[in-house]
């Protein structure tokens, strides 16, 4: 389960699916030197994204595979 405290890169090197989520709420930055060191609250808030809906769906993505 994903939760806000992962690191970006964390979770796209685990969970690659989530690429498109990430870029869908204009994170396109999964593999930019930001993913290294924030995590998901913390890119969400820097871009004005809700971190429930972003993880909510980022979850519903690795549920499918």
């Amino acid at each position: 389960m994903i939760n806000k405290n992962m690191s970006i890169e964390e979770v796209v090197k685990r969970h690659p699916e989530t690429i498109k989520i990430f870029e869908r709420y204009g994170l396109g930055c999964a593999g930019c030197q930001a993913a290294l060191f924030e995590n998901i609250e913390q890119g969400a808030e820097v871009h004005g994204i809700d971190v429930k809906s972003l993880i909510d769906d980022l979850n519903r993505a690795i549920r499918k595979d």
